[in-house]
């Protein structure tokens, strides 16, 4: 036990641990990277447990031995812990871990820590070894960070600590949206750059957002794919319903969609498949847009089901429109902007609804004539409408 702590906290042997450490050196070798703004994001002061959420291979340990690196230039070595949960395989073992480091801390006169528990919920039950270790007290001068790719894992944790988390902060990290992609590459949102900015969203439709999409790493798509497998195979599920039922829902898109015709499609019941969008829905790969009349919302009716980042779609499916992408990019701009979106149908479909805003994206000019409330995207709109409607 005590090599494998070692090996996952190098800083506590060697001043120059950013050469050895594999995540830096591949931070390091990137040709575009950026300091992550989430970082900022959480709570540093004691005694904060902060809940840190996204997809897998999104940069969330990167972005957590950034903010390392920049501790221990403030910090005594020991007094920052992390540990990877990928390597135990249950809280037992878990356990084992904290205890030798608190163990280490008492040894070293340390009185305050931060400690950074990284895809702790892959662990069935890890919440209880936390719980436990809060109540009684063990916690308290200490900055805890919490990292996990399923949101579903977090959620009956949280509602387990109600006011109990100190001054710790929920963060969830998503990858780059356009305007983001645009500022890690250095492109200023100017007029004059229009043509320059209309050529990068083209390469943001084929990269997305993740850093070693961007990067262009030719084994990311297989690493990406074998990470969401595992977490599927963690969860009960089985992957190729995952996998089948996403191809389906990219088929199908960007229509509306029930989950009885996604059933009938691959041979399985409807709520298997309600099971596994559900799934896919806490692992941040997919939303769910659902119908909206008024100030109803009809979750019975068909909805449109859309990727959260164009890599996710392109690594989970064959075959992908362009319709669909340019659709599922505007929808998720829009979820991030106001944390819900939907759509109307009433003679005539609207892709959109978010707030007061109604949208509807064409790929190219549209044929017909939409009510004045409407605003109409084709392609070449797109990306000034993400930029805050800064060109349009």
């Amino acid at each position: 036990m005590k090599e494998l702590v070692y090996a996952e906290n190098p800083w506590w042997e060697w001043d120059n641990w950013e050469e050895k450490d594999r995540d830096i050196k591949e931070y390091r070798r990137s040709r575009v990277k950026w300091r992550p703004s989430w970082i900022d994001e959480l709570s540093l002061e004691p005694f904060s447990m902060n809940i840190v959420m996204g997809p897998r291979q999104v940069g969330k340990t990167t972005g957590i031995k950034i903010l390392i690196s920049e501790l221990l230039k403030k910090r005594k070595a020991e007094s920052v812990f992390y540990f990877s949960c990928d390597l135990v395989a249950d809280i037992k073992e878990l356990r084992e871990v904290v205890n030798f480091y608190r163990r280490l801390k008492d040894s070293r006169g340390i009185s305050s820590s931060f400690i950074f528990l990284d895809e702790v919920t892959g662990l069935e039950d890890w919440w209880r070894l936390i719980k436990g270790y809060v109540d009684a007290g063990f916690f308290e001068r200490d900055v805890l960070v919490l990292l996990g790719s399923a949101s579903f894992r977090f959620k009956g944790f949280s509602e387990a600590f109600p006011g109990r988390r100190g001054k710790g902060r929920d963060v969830e990290v998503l990858p780059l949206s356009f305007p983001e992609y645009l500022r890690v590459n250095n492109v200023d949102f100017k007029m004059s750059d229009y043509s320059r900015i209309l050529s990068l969203f083209d390469r943001y439709m084929e990269t997305g957002g993740f850093p070693r999409s961007i990067n262009g790493d030719d084994r990311f798509s297989d690493d990406f794919l074998a990470s969401v497998e595992r977490d599927c195979i963690k969860t009960g599920r089985n992957p190729k319903i995952l996998r089948q039922i996403a191809r389906d829902i990219a088929e199908k898109a960007p229509s509306a969609m029930s989950f009885n015709s996604i059933a009938s499609s691959i041979g399985v019941s409807h709520n298997t498949v309600q099971d596994y969008v559900k799934l896919m829905e806490d692992m941040f790969l997919i939303g769910v847009a659902y119908m909206k009349e008024g100030e109803k919302i009809l979750y019975r009716k068909e909805k449109k089901i859309f990727f959260r980042d164009p890599f996710i779609a392109r690594s989970l499916s064959f075959r992908l429109s362009d319709a669909a992408l340019l659709e599922w990019i505007v929808q998720e701009h829009m979820l991030r902007e106001f944390g819900e979106v939907y759509y109307w149908r009433n003679g005539f479909e609207i892709d959109i609804v978010a707030g007061e805003m109604k949208i509807e994206v064409k790929e190219g000019k549209p044929h017909r004539r939409y009510p004045k409330n409407v605003v109409v995207l084709s392609k070449d709109d797109i990306p000034a409408f993400l930029l805050g409607e800064r060109m349009l």
